[in-house]
C-alpha cells in the first residue's frame, strides 16, 4: 500500500554546464524534487562540471495511480467503440 498524503510535485530543471574538460553543454534536463536535489543528480552524471545556468521549467504532480485509472479509462472507451 502506498503512504497517504499530498501528493509530490517533481520540478523540471534545465542546466546549461561546462564539463571539467571544456566543453559546454545546454539543456541538460533533469526531473528533481528541488534545485538541490536536481544539482546533485547532475554531478553524479557529469562529475565536478561547472553550472552556467539552471531554469525551472514546470511543476507536475506525481500520482501514478490516478494516471493508470485514466489510461485504463481510455483504453475501455476505446475498445467499447471498436466493436
Amino acid at each position: 500500500m502506498l503512504p497517504e498524503g499530498p501528493p509530490k510535485f517533481l520540478n523540471r530543471y534545465s542546466f546549461r554546464i561546462r564539463t571539467r574538460s571544456g566543453t559546454p553543454v545546454e539543456n541538460l534536463m533533469i526531473q528533481a524534487l528541488n534545485q538541490g536535489q536536481a544539482e546533485q543528480r547532475l554531478q553524479q552524471m557529469y562529475p565536478y562540471c561547472e553550472i552556467l545556468e539552471c531554469r525551472e521549467l514546470t511543476a507536475m504532480p506525481r500520482d501514478e495511480s490516478a494516471n493508470l485509472d485514466h489510461i485504463i479509462s481510455i483504453i475501455s472507451r476505446n475498445d467499447g467503440e471498436s466493436r
